[in-house]
């Protein structure tokens, strides 16, 4: 399967759970420079443009998958509010702000059970469609 149905059958499965009001845009970025920075970007949220971005440049499907579950939790809670009144997020906005912690907390969590809940979800469906064609063959 492609990386754009597995995308399209994630979004769905996390939004039949998040029950996004609008849904995000979504941008599958390629970036040469940053997939050679072991510690560059693999994923953003931008709440004001309520825009996804995940980096996919030499990356695992499922890792990409994975991070963009993660930033659809912050889409998530940017339609509850929970960007509302934050400052400016830079360098150590996670380690240096309670409430923008605890909301990276809910996205890895969160984001990564959906992850996990879906694979699994896919890998059931797979195998009852592989024992179907055994039966058929029979």
């Amino acid at each position: 399967m492609n990386i754009e149905k597995l995308i399209k059958s994630l979004f769905g499965f996390c939004n039949k759970d998040l029950k996004f009001e609008k849904p995000p845009s979504l941008f599958l970025r390629r970036d040469d420079e940053n997939a050679k920075n072991n510690l560059g970007r693999t994923a953003h949220y931008d709440p004001n443009n309520k825009k996804v971005v995940v980096y996919i440049t030499g990356r695992h499907c499922k890792d990409v998958l994975r991070s963009m579950a993660h930033e659809l939790i912050h889409h998530h809670q940017n339609e509850r509010g929970d960007f509302d009144d934050c400052e400016p997020m830079g360098s150590g906005y996670a380690q240096e702000d309670e409430h923008l912690r605890n909301m990276e907390k809910e996205a890895y969590l969160k984001g990564n059970m959906l992850f996990r809940d879906w694979e699994d979800s896919c890998k059931k469906q797979m195998q009852m469609e592989a024992n179907n064609k055994m039966k058929l063959k029979e």
